[in-house]
């Protein structure tokens, strides 16, 4: 496959650009995620210090593999409450894959011994598994449907997104009027959120071409008119 051309929202390393910092908890699809918001503009830094991500423009919550085990990673790293306040905090905030569901209070996915995790409660609901009789994980390109196409994080991305998803169970929120897109896979499944100024993503922007680096350049550009 080509490299997409997407023309970033500000250029690289210009003034201008929206300081974003990317939560560095030891888990997760960082460095791609980091490489993908510069390329877009953002002066984007990989950090676990708690002052950068209450400083920041904007901030990005990875996240990749078991629910239990990123939320034990975030809280050994003393990061659990800054991202909770970062979240609350009225400031772009986008949650992506694993990082998506650890927004949520709680999933069905349990730990070693059998036990549930509770999350950052941000997005009050439940990750729950993919319906039955689909294979798990959901491990390809899926078609995005955009059910709040008036959100600027989506925009360019009402028709024909394909996007890349890696993932055995979705975000079920308590308000159903959160989700923002859907794809289908074996019926309706939850792919992207919003609640005030938190944006988050059961597919992973970072490996979805063009599609996704239109999503992670509207952030940038949601980031820098904050940063204004």
């Amino acid at each position: 496959m080509t490299e997409p051309v997407v023309e970033p929202v500000v250029e690289p390393g210009a003034g201008s650009a929206p300081l974003v910092a990317v939560v560095d908890y030891g888990i997760g699809n960082l460095h791609s995620a980091h490489k993908a918001l510069c390329r877009m503009g953002a002066d984007a830094r990989l950090t676990t210090d708690p002052g950068l991500i209450a400083a920041a423009a904007a901030v990005v919550l990875p996240g990749v593999g078991a629910f239990a085990a990123c939320m034990a990673a975030l809280r050994a790293a003393g990061l659990e409450e800054p991202v909770r306040a970062a979240a609350g905090s009225g400031r772009p905030f986008l949650g992506i894959c694993v990082g998506m569901q650890m927004l949520f209070t709680s999933s069905d996915e349990v730990d070693a011994d059998g036990r549930t995790t509770e999350g950052l409660g941000v997005i009050p609901g439940v990750v729950r598994w993919l319906p039955p009789g689909v294979k798990r994980p959901q491990m390809q390109w899926n078609l995005l449907e955009v059910t709040r196409p008036d959100d600027p994080m989506l925009a360019g991305l009402e028709h024909d997104a394909w996007v890349y998803f890696v993932h055995s169970l979705h975000g079920v929120p308590d308000d159903p009027t959160v989700v923002a897109a859907t794809c289908d896979y074996g019926g309706t499944v939850n792919a992207a959120f919003r609640l005030g100024e938190v944006f988050a993503t059961q597919f992973h922007p970072e490996k979805s071409s063009e599609a996704g680096l239109r999503l992670l350049g509207n952030f940038v550009a949601v980031a820098a008119a904050v940063a204004a």
